[in-house]
């Protein structure tokens, strides 16, 4: 197994080597039809390295050759009431504070493009969607029409691709030559043009012990502060940097410029995040293999995604939980990478009654509740 020994993002060589994790799936949002299929998926080595010069905190142990997105990748969150109202608030936001009303937007990895509809309808006037995994045929939401949609990798040869404004959200932590990849994001980006991402926050993961939002997909994991120095160092001026979605997120606002403006001293937080989950990770998940084998309890997860595989991976309790719940029909009926859990619909549980569903973000708590309660189901809930 080759190892990186500097960072991507700095290339500092000070980098400390704190979670491993062997053999886990490469990829949590592909779908398998059968359950051996699922449990033959390939695997890979998942060893994080904190940075002490910058901040950021990646997979050394990352081989791009075992990455796959494509059309059958099924990463939106798209079908959930709350993530669809964070959205639509989040293009509103950023749409009236730039002030593109009627201007074009380009977006690095739509996905499959509900975001860049959404800012659409909050007024500006024309997009570029591109995402290797994008579907026209599941596009048809109002105003699809008005942007041209690109199933690819963002690359150098987009460079010629002109727009007021640059969005990328979720898709920079899927990335690990980090540094790289935003030199050629300014390459591409006149000066004075808005650049706009979003990435989860490791700080959050670290400090609560979300193992769950750690997988080989994300093989890169920011803070605001790291986030701040990567987007400097490659020539962006930081105009606003926040947290959102219970803290979870990382917004950041920037121009292409000369690599200047706001920034988080957040160093000396991330080394004691990293200590303590270095430290009581072991305890957490003793604790949780312990209480799912405790009372012999029907148990189910609900979130067929990345952190469900991540979840059921870390825990290796496939004998106790037999199925994955999620509300995105096109996952029902698929297997789970790597642990092969049947994928079912939230009605499922109305002949199966389950005695305890564990959701992956605790954020959807509400939502699923009243879902529960829709289809009959009196299961205690619980967030992982």
């Amino acid at each position: 197994m080759t190892t990186a020994t500097t960072c991507p993002a700095c290339t500092s060589s000070a980098i400390r080597i704190f979670h491993e994790q062997r053999s886990i799936p490469v990829n949590s949002c592909l779908l398998l039809d059968d359950r051996d299929a699922a449990a033959a998926f390939p695997r890979g080595d998942l060893v994080l390295g904190f940075c002490r010069d910058c901040g950021f905190i990646f997979n050394t142990a990352f081989d791009i050759a075992k990455s796959e997105y494509s059309a059958r990748y099924e990463e939106t969150q798209g079908f959930s009431p709350r993530f669809r109202q964070f959205s639509q608030e989040l293009a509103k936001t950023w749409v009236e504070r730039h002030e593109l009303h009627g201007r074009s937007v380009l977006e690095i990895g739509c996905g499959k493009g509900e975001f860049l509809v959404d800012m659409i309808a909050a007024g500006a006037g024309s997009g570029i969607g591109i995402d290797p995994s994008f579907r026209a045929d599941r596009m048809d939401l109002p105003g699809a029409e008005k942007v041209e949609w690109i199933a690819d990798f963002y690359s150098e040869a987009y460079s010629h691709l002109r727009a007021d404004a640059v969005v990328c959200r979720h898709t920079l932590e899927h990335i690990a030559p980090v540094g790289e990849f935003m030199a050629m994001v300014r390459r591409n980006t006149p000066d004075g043009t808005i650049v706009l991402f979003e990435l989860p926050d490791v700080a959050c993961v670290l400090e609560e012990l979300r193992f769950w939002d750690i997988y080989y997909e994300h093989c890169s994991y920011f803070s605001l502060g790291s986030m701040a120095r990567l987007f400097q160092r490659a020539g962006f001026d930081v105009t606003n940097l926040d947290v959102a979605y219970g803290d979870q997120y990382l917004l950041l606002d920037s121009v292409a410029g000369s690599g200047g403006g706001a920034t988080v001293d957040d160093l000396a937080r991330l080394e004691a995040a990293v200590d303590h989950f270095e430290r009581e990770y072991p305890r957490r998940i003793d604790a949780l293999r312990a209480d799912l084998r405790s009372g012999g309890r029907r148990t189910v997860i609900w979130g067929a995604g990345s952190k469900g595989v991540s979840y059921l991976t870390t825990l290796g309790q496939d004998d106790v939980i037999e199925y994955a719940v999620d509300i995105n029909p096109f996952k029902h009926g698929m297997y789970m990478a790597g642990t092969g859990q049947q994928i079912v619909a939230p009605e499922f549980l109305a002949t199966y009654k389950p005695d305890l569903v564990v959701a992956m973000n605790d954020i959807y708590l509400d939502e699923i509740r009243a879902e529960l309660d829709r289809i009959g189901v009196d299961a205690d809930l619980v967030g992982a």
